[in-house]
């Protein structure tokens, strides 16, 4: 398995990225709710929790106790020692818990082995609907920008999972925030629901591979 890659322990989403999450920049889940990608986030965390790597995790939209109990099958408390949540509650918040994962990981007193946000554009999403967008899309560009740096300077992967929405012209589902939130990413992974616990993931962009899917299935203890 290549040395630049940090595996997510999904299988399927590893081989689509010839290994799994590349340690020099961000990686860009999207979809509609349910699809898969906290869950993606989650089993990559705990992974790197039980490598006694630390993750700082920014959950926008509610992480379920439960669901990473499930997956950590029987050594939660381990991951719990080793996953520092941030749970901002605006998006000011969410940019000062950046800042302050961004700086754990610089820092190098712990061994930061990934960070999430989770979602990205949950907050900025809700400056779409006044006359703050344009606050809200320069506040969440500095956060990518913050991350990028961060990924590039400490050799560490970087995920952040975005919301959809639907073109009215195409009918497609596309990724909140265009262009400026793509072009943050050296890798996007779009994950599709398909029927009962089957989920797909499409590589919509890579640095070194091509469009290329694979499936997985969302079960009672995670994913596989």
């Amino acid at each position: 398995m290549p040395g630049d890659r940090c595996p997510t322990g999904v299988g399927p989403i590893d081989q689509l990225l010839g290994g799994g999450l590349e340690t020099d920049g961000l990686t860009e889940l999207y979809g509609e709710g349910g699809s898969g990608k906290t869950l993606v986030c989650l089993q990559a965390a705990t992974r790197l929790a039980l490598a006694d790597r630390w993750v700082c995790y920014i959950d926008t939209e509610g992480v379920s106790v439960d669901r990473l109990e499930a997956i950590a099958q029987g050594h939660i408390e381990q991951v719990l020692k080793r996953v520092l949540l941030a749970t901002p509650k605006s998006l000011a918040e969410q940019t000062k818990a950046v800042s302050t994962a961004c700086a754990l990981a610089r820092d190098g007193r712990r061994p930061v082995g990934l960070v999430v946000l989770d979602s990205a554009t949950f907050y900025y999403r809700l400056t779409l609907s006044g006359d703050s967008e344009d606050d809200g899309r320069q506040a969440l560009g500095r956060e990518l920008a913050e991350l990028v740096a961060t990924a590039i300077g400490s050799h560490l992967p970087v995920v952040f999972t975005n919301q959809v929405w639907r073109n009215q012209r195409t009918g497609e589902l596309e990724p909140l925030g265009g262009s400026f939130v793509n072009h943050a990413a050296k890798t996007i992974v779009r994950l599709d629901k398909l029927t009962g616990g089957r989920r797909r993931a499409v590589l919509m962009k890579h640095r070194s591979l091509g469009e290329s899917s694979a499936e997985f299935r969302i079960t009672g203890s995670g994913l596989e």
